[in-house]
Formats: structure tokens, C-alpha cells, sequence
């Protein structure tokens, strides 16, 4: 039975600065806080797990060896506080059920690490990363950082101005 709780993060304009298509990891920006945020998160027993589309690998905007060198400084910067991470190179005009708004990448994780996705929180900065989590049964919270400033009505659970802040709540037990 799936006992673990996971907080999954959106990657661009959540955990780091939304640059369009990064494929330079010296524009790798991690927002302030964020690594201790997931620290605290790990330390309290939460599984973290970055949930991101990646259609830039599609559609030939970034390489997988520059992808590959974004996502290992961002790993640096967070500082190995992450237990997972799972992207979804789909074309948006053909994609499968793993990418976002599709809950796929959940529900894959779900299965991998014994996740209970009712216990669970997907944090995002865009309509999509609030729906996927809908889908997948997770509570939700969108972030004003990255698009997150300028969405409107998502049906999300809480609204937050970045992760450091979403976590304060989580932690909290709410």
C-alpha cells in the first residue's frame, strides 16, 4: 500500500528562474530558499520529486547533452535535495499522458516509489502544473514566481508567492 508522501515541484519558473528553453547551465537560477525548502521537506520525511515538460528536446531548441548539463547544475544548486525527477520530452502537438496537464509523471512515480498522491502536493507556476496534480488526486499550489504571477483562476487549493512560502504550509501540516 502507498504510504509515502511526495511533494512534486514543476522545474522552470518554480524551483529555478523560467528562462524560455534553457539550454546554458550558467542561466540556471535557483530562486532563494528553494534548496532549503526542499531540505526541510526531506528532513520531515516528504519524498521530492521534479515533475517538468521538456519539449524543447522535441522540437530540437536543446540538446540532451545540453539538457543533461542544465538539469546537473540545477541538481548542484539544489544542493541533492531531490529524490526524483522525471521529464517529458513530448511535442506539444503529439503529446502522451505524461505530459502536463496529463498526470502520467505522477502517477510513474506513484508506482516507483510507493507514493499515496492523496497525501501528496504538486507545486507548479502554470495552469498545467495545477492540473496535472488535479488529475493525479494531489492537493495543488501555484506559485507567483515564473508565469505564476500572471494566472488567473486555475482551481488551485492555494496561491503563493514561491516554494519557501508553499512549504511553510506544507510543513505546517494543512
Amino acid at each position: 500500500m502507498a504510504e509515502r508522501r511526495a511533494v512534486f515541484l514543476d522545474r522552470d519558473g518554480t524551483l529555478m528562474e523560467e528562462v524560455h528553453y534553457c539550454n546554458d547551465p550558467r542561466r540556471v537560477r535557483v530562486f532563494p530558499g528553494v534548496a532549503g525548502a526542499l531540505a526541510r521537506f526531506r528532513h520531515a520525511g516528504w519524498l521530492v520529486v521534479i515533475v517538468t515538460n521538456q519539449s524543447g528536446l522535441a522540437t530540437g531548441k536543446i540538446s540532451p547533452a545540453q539538457y543533461d548539463a542544465v538539469h546537473a547544475e540545477l541538481m548542484r544548486q539544489l544542493q541533492g535535495q531531490v529524490d526524483a525527477v522525471y521529464f517529458c520530452a513530448d511535442h506539444p502537438q503529439s503529446p502522451t499522458p505524461r505530459r502536463k496537464p496529463g498526470s502520467g509523471m505522477l502517477l510513474e512515480a506513484a508506482a516507483e516509489h510507493g507514493i499515496d498522491l492523496s497525501r501528496s502536493w504538486m507545486i507548479g507556476d502554470k495552469d498545467v502544473d495545477v492540473a496535472c496534480g488535479r488529475g493525479a488526486g494531489c492537493r495543488t499550489i501555484l506559485v507567483r514566481t515564473g508565469y505564476g504571477a500572471g494566472m488567473g483562476d486555475t482551481g488551485v487549493d492555494f496561491v503563493f508567492d514561491d516554494v519557501v512560502a508553499a512549504s511553510d504550509l506544507i510543513l505546517a501540516g494543512r
